[in-house]
């Protein structure tokens, strides 16, 4: 059930994307980082569901980040490969058609391309505060 409804909404999301995206905070080096779905929840006062899509160009990565503290994050990789560490975890590399959660207050210190030849994309959908214009906050070291 939560499969096919995460799969609805990166659909959803990238089928409407050009109609709503924009550029959104949060890239690093060789990431592009765009808000392609951003809708009120109407059950849940005050909540929103936030779809972003991150492409990595070969070699590409975010810096390490947080999110909104309201955040629940769900991912799942479009094409390529990511790497990713989720607080203090291990290190894991996720294919096109795997997915990972990250839950509020999780630090992200690795997102990245696990390529250095090809390009990776994934979508994040976030559930969020409807106020949460940020959705990705640098790691201050």
């Amino acid at each position: 059930m939560i499969k096919s409804l995460a799969f609805a909404v990166a659909l959803t999301a990238l089928l409407s994307g050009s109609a709503l995206a924009h550029d959104a905070p949060g890239g690093g080096e060789g990431a592009k980082v765009t808000l392609v779905y951003d809708h009120k929840l109407p059950n849940v006062p005050g909540k929103s569901m936030k779809g972003v899509l991150v492409e990595y160009a070969p070699g590409g990565f975010s810096e390490g980040h947080t999110h909104p503290v309201s955040a629940f994050i769900y991912a799942t990789v479009l094409e390529g490969a990511i790497r990713s560490q989720v607080n203090d975890g291990p290190v894991t590399v996720y294919s096109a058609g795997e997915s990972f959660s990250e839950f509020p207050g999780d630090r992200h210190g690795v997102s990245e391309n696990a390529s250095k030849t090809k390009p990776a994309k994934l979508l994040a959908v976030f559930v969020v505060d409807t106020t949460e214009q940020e959705l990705t906050f640098p790691i201050k070291k």
